[in-house]
C-alpha cells in the first residue's frame, strides 16, 4: 500500500461513510496515523439516494471526494480498496491491493440490503444503497417508460407502468412520495402519448402501519399523505418471492409489474474473519465502547455495530446520528486508551426522526414536539442541507430543490447508462 511505518499508533478505519469520516476527521489532532480504507474514492450522503434515482438530484451532489475531505489532514492515508479479510491473529487487514497491519481496527463498513434469505428477489429487485444502484433505478424507471410507449398491449404496458415498493420506512416512503409527484407534474409533459392515470405506485408494509420507527401521530399522517399522492399502500401484507412479472404476496393479491423496489430490511456489511460468537442479527457485537466483543483492538461503529443497551436492547437504530456521534465518542477513547486511561461508555442522545412525502409534506418526531406539513417540510430540507458534506453541494443541493419546486420540473431525467436487469 505504499504506506510508511512509523513509531506512533495505526489505527485503520474500513469505510468512508458516516461513522468512518467523522472517527477519521477526530483523530486528525491525534498522535497516530491514520489509514481510511472504501470501495469509492468518495462520500455518499444515502438519505437523498432516492432523489438521484427520482431525477431530483445529480449524484455528485450528494457525494463528496474523500481527498478533498482530508486534504489538510497529514496523518491520514486514504487508500482505495476492498476490506476483504480480517487476520485478527496477527492483526492484519487483507484488502483487494494487498494487507496491511493495524494496531487498531475500526469496522465502519455501513450496511447492505437484507432479503432475507430470498434468492430469486434478491437477484431480480432493485435496491438503493449506493450511488451507482440509484443511477441504475433511474435508468430502469425511465426505461420502462420508454418500453411502455412501445407496446400496444395494455396489459405489458400496465406492467412497466406499475411500481411495487417494498418496505414503508423512511426510505420506500420517501421514494413513493418523490414517484408519485412525478407522475402528478413531470411524466404526463414527457410521455404526452401515454396514459399516465394507469401509472400505479404500490407501498407494500408487512407491519400495520407506515414508517414503523416513528409516533402513531406520525406514521397517520404520512400514510394521509401518501394517499392523497395516489399511492396505494398495502399493510399487513408481505412479500414471498418476485420472477421478474409477478410479485407474489402471502395470502393475498399478487402484482404483475416490469418493477420490484426492495428497501424492507437491512443487515450490517460484515468483514470476514471474525469468530461467529461476535456476530448477531446480522450485526458485529459490541460492547458499551464499541468494542467488538472477544477482541481488545478491534471495534465497530454505526450501521454494522450492535451495541445492546436497556434502552436499546435490539441494539441502536441504523441510521446516520448513531453512526457519527459513536465515532466521535470512540475517536475520545482512542486519546484515552493512548494515554492510559480508562474508556468511557458511549450514549446515545436522540434528537429525533423525520420523514418527507413529497413538496410541503412532512412528518418530524422530536423529544417533545412533533409536528407535520410544510413546516415539518422546512425542518426537514435544513437539516438535510446542513448535514450534507461540502459547501459546493449544499448550494447546488438547494438551488435544485428552489427550482424545482417553482417550475415543477426534474431536469435530469438522463438514462446515461442504460441498466439491463439480470
Amino acid at each position: 500500500m505504499n504506506i510508511p511505518n512509523v513509531e506512533i499508533p495505526r489505527i485503520v478505519v474500513i469505510g468512508g461513510g458516516f461513522g468512518g469520516i467523522t472517527i477519521a476527521q477526530s483523530l486528525r489532532q491525534k498522535n497516530a496515523q491514520v489509514v481510511l480504507i472504501d470501495k469509492n474514492n468518495y462520500h455518499t450522503f444515502q438519505p437523498l439516494l432516492y432523489q438521484v434515482a427520482t431525477a431530483g438530484l445529480e449524484p455528485d451532489s450528494i457525494a463528496y471526494p474523500l481527498r478533498k475531505l482530508f486534504e489538510n489532514q497529514p496523518n491520514l492515508f486514504f487508500r482505495l480498496a476492498e476490506a476483504q479479510r480480517i487476520d485478527t491473529e496477527n492483526n492484519i487487514l487483507e484488502t483487494s491491493i494487498g494487507p496491511i497491519d493495524f494496531d487498531y481496527l475500526v469496522i465502519a463498513s455501513g450496511s447492505d440490503t437484507n432479503f432475507f434469505g430470498m434468492k430469486e428477489l434478491e437477484k431480480l429487485s432493485m435496491t438503493m444503497k449506493s450511488v451507482s444502484e440509484a443511477l441504475d433505478l433511474r435508468s430502469y424507471i425511465l426505461q420502462n417508460f420508454e418500453s411502455a410507449l412501445l407496446t400496444s398491449d395494455l396489459e405489458e404496458q400496465n406492467s412497466y407502468m406499475n411500481f411495487v415498493l417494498v418496505g414503508a420506512g423512511p426510505t420506500g416512503v420517501e421514494l413513493a412520495g418523490a414517484l408519485a409527484e412525478l407522475k402528478r407534474h413531470v411524466l404526463p409533459k414527457d410521455y404526452p402519448d401515454l396514459d399516465l392515470r394507469r401509472m400505479k405506485i404500490n407501498l407494500v408494509e408487512a407491519a400495520d402501519k407506515v414508517l414503523p420507527p416513528m409516533s402513531k401521530q406520525a406514521s397517520e399522517k404520512a400514510l394521509e399523505y401518501l394517499q392523497n399522492l395516489g399511492v396505494n399502500v398495502w399493510l399487513n401484507t408481505t412479500v414471498e418471492n418476485y420472477d421478474g412479472e409477478t410479485v407474489t404476496i402471502k395470502d393475498g393479491k399478487n402484482f404483475k409489474t416490469k418493477t420490484l423496489i426492495w428497501s424492507a430490511g437491512v443487515k450490517g456489511a460484515i468483514i470476514n474473519g471474525l469468530k461467529e460468537r461476535a456476530i448477531e442479527h446480522g450485526r458485529i457485537a459490541v460492547d458499551e465502547f464499541n468494542k467488538v466483543k472477544g477482541y481488545h483492538n478491534i471495534f465497530a461503529i454505526g450501521d454494522v455495530a450492535l451495541m445492546k443497551t436497556v434502552q436499546y436492547p435490539k441494539g441502536h437504530p441504523m441510521v446516520a446520528p448513531v453512526a457519527n456521534q459513536q465515532g466521535a465518542h470512540l475517536s475520545n477513547n482512542f486519546t484515552k486508551e493512548l494515554k492510559g486511561q480508562p474508556m468511557e461508555p458511549f450514549k446515545y442522545f436522540d434528537k429525533g426522526s423525520m420523514a418527507t412525502i413529497g413538496r410541503n409534506r412532512a412528518v418530524v418526531d422530536l423529544h417533545k414536539f412533533r409536528f407535520q406539513g410544510t413546516f415539518a417540510w422546512l425542518v426537514w430540507m435544513f437539516v438535510h442541507l446542513i448535514s450534507l458534506v461540502g459547501f459546493r453541494n449544499k448550494i447546488v443541493t438547494f438551488f435544485n430543490w428552489v427550482y424545482n419546486y417553482f417550475i415543477f420540473e426534474k431536469g435530469v431525467r438522463l438514462i446515461i447508462r442504460p441498466y439491463k436487469r439480470k
